[in-house]
């Protein structure tokens, strides 16, 4: 479920509609958190899918550690890459804002981490990396986690309105590693080898 402090608008005729924030978001703020309404496709079922389907699929969702795809059932499923993004995933199915995100601003992104089937080249952003390629998480995972870590103590700050979506066990798990560095599990962990597309 994405934060309900946020809307779905147009954008540009170059990226389409992506999902931007209605209130202040503050930096440290869970975005957004895997609930039971996503759509949960097993690898396996995805070679039986109706064309139609698999072409939204390409479009609308991503793979996770297991090569489940997923669907996301909200806007959600808007949220548009950056290479300088607003949010960033984390490997406990939910997602913080790294920054202070102002109303009107859009909350992106690094798709880097989603396990793309193909290359991405993506709108230029004055930054060294052009495209995301599927294995780009094997290249920065060092890097994302240090900036995960950085914005962690942040996440306890605030009062957390999909808090309850997030299995008791694992907000455990988090808050323990927060304390715990040692204990934080690695971005590397939703990385997905992919011997081949379905899709």
């Amino acid at each position: 479920m994405i934060h309900p402090d946020t809307e779905l608008r147009f954008i540009s005729e170059e990226k389409g509609y992506g999902v931007v924030a209605s209130k202040f978001i503050p930096r440290g703020t869970i975005t957004w958190v895997q609930d039971d309404l996503d759509r949960v496709f097993k690898r396996d079922e995805l070679p039986s899918l109706n064309p139609f389907i698999k072409t939204y699929l390409q479009k609308y969702s991503f793979t996770n550690k297991n090569g489940d795809i997923i669907l996301c059932w909200d806007n959600g499923k808007f949220v548009n890459h950056s290479f300088k993004p607003s949010c960033f995933s984390t490997p406990y199915d939910f997602e913080i804002a790294i920054r202070d995100i102002h109303p009107g601003e859009e909350l992106t992104d690094d798709y880097g981490y989603l396990n793309l089937e193909e290359p991405f080249t993506c709108i230029d952003e004055n930054t060294e990396r052009k495209t995301v390629y599927p294995d780009d998480i094997l290249r920065y995972h060092q890097e994302w986690d240090a900036l995960l870590l950085e914005n962690a103590h942040e996440v306890l700050k605030r009062d957390q309105i999909l808090l309850d979506l997030i299995p008791k066990k694992t907000w455990c798990d988090y808050v323990t590693a927060v304390y715990n560095p040692s204990q934080m599990r690695s971005i590397l962990e939703c990385y997905y080898q992919q011997e081949h597309s379905l899709l």
